[in-house]
């Protein structure tokens, strides 16, 4: 295998911590910045700019919706998935709170995404109880230990669809169905399937769901949460200033975002079959191409998860294999990750390997490597290469 260097390195492997903006979502966003574009606020309804503004971004709502199929009235802009969960998990809380006069109980997993991490300890902080739910060895919430842990109090239960540094996927179905029998909330981080797999809020039968724009190849600072139009789905707005998006969050929308997040939903909806089949093809040639290592184990499930993400162990013995450290910053010619993008500056443990039975060797010798739109099959052989090259003189060391 001798591939060629006319690409460009060091080669982009973290797709998943963040995606480039697609040519096509950045030539749309472009119209929305000048005096010659959309770029007044669609909040202002007194005058043409204000009136064509509102409309490309209700435009893009519907791109949004009909990504997730969802209704245009259930989507709620906001700055990001961490700013949606926030807003699902205190604004349902905070709700829950005035209604009871109390704080109840609320479920989620060990491994979700800091953006529900966070918020859950802070409720907890707040009065409200919570119960974090183990996975098992290959990422996956079993639906009998969510059964387990439900409560009288139970009023909020929050799982992710995709887990960011595995990829593994969770039955949201199941769940939902299972809240819906106890009268209890569902809320789904979906910041890592939205874009990558078929998502259908009808289908999966939750109450909130989170979007990340960035990680479907839209622009960075723009999200959205779903929020099922029904009487006992309600919540609480967190930012308050103007009563925008009925009242749920508040604030002038940036109009080229609103675009850019909507044409990226409808190009990754437009894809969403074929990029899948091929980036799932370049995970698996990246995959059979490093295998044969010396104490190497994949982390996670290899059938049950997303195309695009690989985490490996180069430490699948705990006290052999390669310095996590070490090996991260040999491999200087690929752009790769230790774990989530919220925690890699800090060389501590990943606790999503963690709770899935890895040591902290074993954790801080594995690396995330996540394949996307714009990655060669040139690229993957080049990886493969350096890879193979890199681990042979560390193990020389």
């Amino acid at each position: 295998m001798t591939p060629s260097t006319s690409f460009r390195k060091p080669i982009y492997l973290d797709y998943a911590a963040t995606t480039p903006v697609a040519p096509e979502v950045a030539a749309k966003m472009a119209e929305c910045l000048t005096l010659e574009g959309n770029f007044a606020n669609p909040a202002s309804r007194s005058h043409l700019f204000g009136w064509q503004a509102e409309e490309v971004v209700e435009s893009a709502r519907a791109q949004v919706a009909n990504l997730i199929g969802a209704d245009t009235r259930e989507i709620v802009w906001t700055s990001g998935a961490t700013e949606a969960n926030n807003l699902a998990l205190k604004g349902a809380a905070e709700i829950y709170r005035t209604q009871h006069k109390t704080g109840g109980h609320i479920i989620t997993s060990a491994i979700e995404h800091k953006a529900v991490l966070d918020p859950v300890v802070w409720l907890e902080e707040q009065g409200f109880a919570v119960t974090r739910l183990p996975p098992n060895p290959q990422g996956i919430i079993e639906v009998d230990v969510l059964a387990g842990a439900l409560r009288e109090d139970t009023f909020l239960v929050s799982l992710m669809q995709v887990n960011n540094e595995l990829g593994c996927i969770n039955d949201i179905k199941t769940f939902a169905a299972l809240c819906k029998s106890r009268g209890i909330l569902i809320h789904c981080d979906a910041a890592q399937s939205a874009g990558k797999i078929a998502v259908n809020v009808k289908e999966l039968g939750v109450d909130l769901l989170s979007l990340s724009a960035h990680k479907f190849y839209g622009p960075k600072g723009v999200g959205a949460l779903y929020v099922r139009r029904a009487g006992d789905v309600k919540i609480a707005a967190q930012i308050h200033g103007g009563g925008h998006e009925r009242n749920m969050r508040s604030g002038t929308l940036a109009t080229h975002q609103c675009v850019g997040m909507g044409e990226a939903a409808e190009l990754a909806q437009r894809s969403l079959i074929t990029d899948g089949e091929r980036i799932a093809g370049l995970r698996d040639l990246l995959w059979e191409g490093i295998a044969d290592l010396p104490d190497i184990k994949r982390n996670g499930s290899s059938t049950n998860a997303v195309s695009g993400i690989l985490n490996v162990a180069f430490a699948a013995d705990a006290s052999h294999g390669c310095d996590g450290e070490a090996l991260l910053l040999s491999l200087r010619d690929l752009a790769v990750s230790s774990g989530s993008a919220c925690n890699s500056a800090s060389m501590s443990p990943s606790y999503v390997l963690k709770a899935i039975g890895l040591s902290d060797a074993q954790a801080q010798a594995s690396l995330r490597f996540s394949v996307g739109r714009y990655t060669t099959c040139e690229e993957i052989e080049f990886a493969i290469e350096h890879i193979r090259s890199v681990v042979a003189k560390l193990k020389k060391a």
